[in-house]
């Protein structure tokens, strides 16, 4: 080979060495700049519970507090007698999750929920209307025809629990109107449309000084127990198990007992 040859081929690869090094240097820096990694926003979902009307206002707070600490979850709740509930529920109507004021109607429903877990408990008492003229003292005191009376439908939560415990200490009442829910009952005795209700503890308090409450000894009363479930016609399965959940954390359980309701 000639020495001209030789020069030139040198020349060669010493002219694509010098064009290669650039080309990894550029490699390596795109390298070093690769795109950081983004949190992939949260899964806007919007829940809807069914729940019984004595948890009206605790449940809203309750709400509230689980949107803060759940970002990208609202929960829309609809409020009814249990019973009004469980029919909704049968006919499909479009929720997620159900909360009931007791197990009767909670366990007719098992074909349509997830296992039920009993979130809170209640008590009832009397609600007398303002200034209890009456003196309303015990539950006997109900059976005078001269005080007008009301109480919730036999077929509502509250109105079994009522009757479950006049049945047992033998008072006959009659009373002057049968109510769809809770909240109905203690509206009337609120308005003075009735001079006496049973009703629970925690929807008396909310009342203020609307309504004078006559506690019930616990040898008389009854204890009401509210389950929660999940609903299988759910499209949000898993929030929706996840918010039935969280109604047992020490949060939310503050929430409930801060509003009256005792220890599940």
């Amino acid at each position: 080979m000639s020495p001209i040859t030789t020069r030139r081929r040198t020349a060669a690869a010493a002219l694509t060495a010098a064009l290669l090094v650039p080309l990894a240097a550029c490699g390596g820096k795109s390298d070093d700049k690769a795109a950081p990694e983004t949190t992939p926003e949260p899964k806007a979902v919007n829940l809807t519970v069914l729940a019984a009307s004595s948890l009206t206002d605790v449940f809203k707070t309750a709400g509230e507090e689980y949107q803060k600490t759940h970002p990208g979850t609202k929960i829309t709740f609809s409020f009814a007698g249990s019973q009004e509930l469980a029919a909704q529920v049968k006919q499909g109507a479009p929720a997620d999750a159900l909360v009931t004021a007791d197990t009767k109607t909670m366990d007719g429903l098992k074909a349509d929920t997830g296992d039920a877990t009993v979130i809170a408990k209640n008590r009832l008492v009397i609600a007398a209307g303002k200034a209890n003229p009456f003196k309303i003292d015990e539950l006997k005191d109900l059976a005078d025809t001269k005080i007008k009376v009301v109480l919730a439908a036999p077929e509502v939560p509250v109105g079994r629990y009522s009757k479950q415990i006049l049945d047992a200490q033998k008072i006959e009442v009659k009373p002057v109107s049968q109510e769809p829910n809770v909240r109905a009952v203690l509206s009337k005795v609120e308005l003075g449309e009735a001079d006496a209700g049973l009703v629970y503890k925690t929807d008396s308090a909310k009342s203020g000084d609307k309504v004078v409450t006559v506690e019930i000894p616990d040898d008389q009363n009854a204890v009401a127990s509210y389950p929660a479930a999940t609903l299988k016609q759910s499209k949000n399965a898993t929030e929706a198990a996840a918010f039935v959940a969280w109604l047992s954390t020490p949060e939310a359980q503050k929430i409930l007992q801060e509003a009256g309701f005792q220890k599940a």
